[in-house]
C-alpha cells in the first residue's frame, strides 16, 4: 500500500496541475471502489473551482472553492495522473473529473481498495476526525510520544503504527525509524524512555523527508503521476531484507509478525 512519502509525492505531483482550474464535469465508470462514491461527488464537483490539493495522513484532499472536498484514497493500488481527455482508456480507469483545459484527473485502481468520497465544506470527513498528528508537524515529537506510551504494553512499532497515535508511517517507514533509533520493534511501547523516544520521532522526520524528497518507494505498484517510479526502495536498511546481513553490525537480520505485520529487525543494533 502507497505510504504517506508515496501520497505526498503523488500530491506534489498533482497540485500544479489541479490548483485553479475549473471542474467541467465527472465521470464515473462504476459506481464503487472500496465503498459506493457518494452522488455528491457527480452533483457538486462540476463547477466548482480547485483552490487546494491537501494531504491529511494518506488521504488526498482536493478542495473547492465553495462546495467541499474530493476526499480520495490510493488503496493498495491506486494511481492518479492528469491526462489529455482523449487518452485511451485502460483497465480499471474507473473515475474521470474533467478540467476546463481539456484535460483529465483519472483514477486508476486495479483491486478497488482506493476510495473516493466527498467532504462537505466546513466538515471533517469522519474517516479523518480520530486522527492522530502529522509526523513533519511540530505536533509530532518525543515528549508527545513519551506521554501518549505511559502504560502501553502493546509492541512499540505497533504503537507507532496506530494512525491515533501519529498517521501515515507505515510498515515500511516504522520498521526503519525503529531500525535508525536503535529500538527492537517488539520492546513494549510503555518501556521506552523518553530519550529514545526523542531519538524515534527524529528518525521518522528524517527517514520520511528523505523518502518524499527521493520520490517515495516503489513497492509492486506505486508510481507517481508522471509515471516515474519511487527510488527509496534502494536505500532500505531493514525492510523486506529478512535473513540477509545487517548493514551496521553484519548479523542476520531477525523477522516475525507484529500486529500482523511482516517485521524485519536486527537484535544487535536495536534493543
Amino acid at each position: 500500500m502507497p505510504e504517506l512519502p508515496e501520497v505526498e509525492t503523488t500530491r506534489r505531483g498533482l497540485e500544479p496541475h489541479l490548483l485553479g482550474r475549473r471542474i467541467h464535469g465527472v465521470i464515473l465508470r462504476r459506481p464503487d471502489l472500496r465503498w459506493p462514491i457518494p452522488a455528491e461527488v457527480e452533483r457538486e464537483l462540476p463547477g466548482q473551482r480547485i483552490a487546494a490539493v491537501r494531504r491529511r495522513a494518506k488521504y488526498l484532499l482536493v478542495d473547492t472553492e465553495a462546495s467541499g472536498s474530493a476526499l480520495l484514497h490510493l488503496g493498495m493500488s491506486g494511481s492518479l495522473r492528469v491526462l489529455p481527455g482523449d487518452t485511451p482508456l485502460r483497465a480499471h480507469d474507473h473515475v474521470d473529473i474533467c478540467l476546463d483545459n481539456g484535460r483529465v484527473l483519472r483514477f486508476n485502481d486495479p483491486r478497488r481498495f482506493g476510495c473516493l468520497l466527498w467532504q462537505p465544506a466546513g466538515q471533517v470527513h469522519e474517516l479523518l476526525r480520530e486522527l492522530g498528528p502529522e509526523p513533519l508537524s511540530e505536533a509530532f515529537d518525543g515528549d508527545y510520544l513519551y506521554r501518549l506510551s505511559r502504560g502501553r504494553s502493546a509492541p512499540v512499532k505497533s504503537f507507532l503504527m496506530d494512525q491515533r497515535t501519529v498517521v501515515g508511517v507505515g510498515n515500511i517507514y516504522a520498521a526503519e525509524s525503529l531500525f535508525q533509533a536503535g529500538i527492537g520493534p517488539r520492546r513494549e511501547a510503555g518501556e521506552v524512555s523518553r530519550q529514545r523516544y526523542r531519538r524515534l520521532a527524529d528518525a521518522v522526520k528524517a527517514i520520511l523527508g528523505h523518502a518524499i524528497a527521493r520520490g517515495g518507494t516503489t513497492l509492486r505498484d506505486f508510481i507517481s503521476p508522471d509515471g516515474a517510479p519511487g527510488y527509496f526502495e534502494q536505500e532500505l536498511l531493514v525492510y523486506g531484507r529478512e535473513g540477509q546481513a545487517c548493514k551496521r553490525c553484519g548479523r542476520p537480520l531477525r523477522h516475525a509478525s507484529i500486529g500482523q505485520r511482516a517485521t524485519v529487525w536486527c537484535a544487535s543494533c536495536q534493543r
